[in-house]
């Protein structure tokens, strides 16, 4: 009985696993890693990423129609989609496009942990930590996560001059391989895809 009760409680408490891959350590110049450091520093955002707050209730309000089940507690859900928001907008990237890369990349999990030890919501390996960040950041905690995703991914974009499909295999482990790419890009224009232009229904 205490065995049984004791694996119930493993399978409840153990991080959850996730199929995304990984991104590979790269050695990276000092004025790179000086840059990137700067980026993913945890500062709280100084204003909203948004452009008027009529954007932001329709944004929010849409995307979290569609995060329901994924997320079904409402405040954990908005604070979840402003944190995407502001960190996306931040690094230069399409807030969908982060939604549809987590997707892939996690399910929306926030303890997700991949076999090869990437972790959180967009499946940050852990050497990003002593590479570029402080050696308390704890890549579960959403904001840092997010930061750290998002820093990463506008990195590997600037890398390969804006070639997103590229960029996308380099975050996953898996540059030059098809599978990845197809599966962000798909996930962001079928189920994250969205325009302002839904304003003018409203």
């Amino acid at each position: 009985m205490r065995r049984a009760l004791g694996t119930v409680l493993f399978l409840l408490l153990a991080p959850l696993a996730a199929h995304g891959g990984a991104q590979k350590y790269e050695p990276l110049s000092a004025s790179v890693r000086g840059a990137l450091s700067q980026s993913v520093s945890d500062r709280a955002p100084e204003h909203s990423s948004f452009e008027d707050s009529m954007v932001a209730i329709d944004w929010l309000s849409e995307m979290s129609g569609r995060l329901t089940k994924r997320i079904p507690d409402r405040e954990a859900r908005l604070d979840f989609l402003r944190s995407v928001h502001y960190e996306a907008t931040r690094a230069g990237l399409d807030p969908q496009l982060v939604l549809g890369l987590i997707q892939v990349e996690s399910g929306f999990k926030k303890y997700a942990v991949s076999s090869a030890s990437a972790r959180g919501f967009m499946q940050v390996m852990p050497f990003w930590v002593k590479l570029i960040g402080r050696g308390d950041d704890n890549l579960f905690h959403l904001r840092t996560n997010l930061r750290y995703g998002c820093t990463i991914l506008r990195h590997y974009l600037d890398i390969e001059r804006g070639d997103l499909y590229r960029a996308l295999g380099r975050y996953n482990g898996s540059l030059g391989q098809a599978a990845y790419p197809n599966l962000v890009l798909g996930a962001w224009h079928q189920r994250w895809k969205y325009s302002t232009s839904t304003l003018a229904q409203h």
